[in-house]
């Protein structure tokens, strides 16, 4: 299976450190936030990802190449180039998609470039269940940050993420920006338009076609430069 890193956005709030570098070049312990997605995925067996780019793009595949140092091949979907800038999350996956997929059956995996999550695996046996059954998405959720304290989405007792309501636990969850996608949740959308994900999963989740758990281990949204700071500074033990 293969996976998409989401690295075409502007980085508004982390300004000024984005205004010479695309934010997943940012580092964290010394290595960039991308690098982190890339070594896990090549870990875990992933062969083939995906990086779409738009702010400061040439930037990135400078620095990353194609792939080879991790035991991957890289390929670039290049929005700023192409379109003049970025699609949005959804747009840019659906204009990835012929690089990513042969079929609106054939799923993968996507993760933002902007997060920190060391601990999280991309399983391939998760993937390949994900693939046999019919759902368009599973997501990750996480406990609330104090900058998003209200949440994305609830989840039901079965596993089914909720789009209108907490689940029983009466509690909305924080989308952690990692998921198993099919191809079709994306491919009604018209290569090169901008789009936005989160529709496309309140209406997967209303008609009951996405899933979802939650992701207990450190995970952090680098959205700002005290955010990246606190990242990096040194940890007790």
């Amino acid at each position: 299976m293969k996976a998409m890193i989401l690295a075409a956005g502007r980085g508004e709030r982390m300004r000024p450190l984005t205004d010479a570098l695309p934010k997943p070049l940012l580092a964290v312990h010394g290595k960039p936030l991308i690098e982190w997605h890339l070594e896990a995925l090549a870990r875990d067996g992933v062969r083939d990802v995906v990086v779409n780019t738009a702010w400061l793009e040439d930037l990135i595949p400078a620095a990353l190449g194609d792939g080879s140092r991790w035991g991957l091949r890289i390929r670039y979907s290049m929005e700023g180039r192409d379109h003049g800038g970025a699609l949005e999350t959804a747009g840019g996956i659906a204009k990835a998609l012929p690089l990513l997929v042969d079929g609106p059956d054939d799923c993968f995996w996507v993760v933002s470039g902007d997060i920190h999550a060391p601990g999280f695996r991309f399983d391939a046996a998760q993937g390949e269940r994900f693939a046999a059954g019919e759902l368009l998405a599973h997501l990750w959720l996480v406990p609330n940050p104090a900058f998003h304290a209200k949440g994305d989405f609830g989840l039901d007792s079965d596993g089914f993420g909720l789009a209108d309501s907490a689940g029983p636990d009466g509690v909305r969850w924080t989308y952690a920006n990692l998921a198993l996608c099919r191809a079709s949740l994306c491919a009604g959308i018209a290569p090169g338009s901008k789009a936005a994900l989160g529709p496309l999963l309140f209406a997967g989740m209303r008609e009951r076609r996405i899933s979802a758990e939650v992701w207990r281990g450190a995970w952090e949204n680098v959205g700002t430069p005290d955010q990246l700071d606190a990242l990096n500074r040194p940890r007790a033990f």
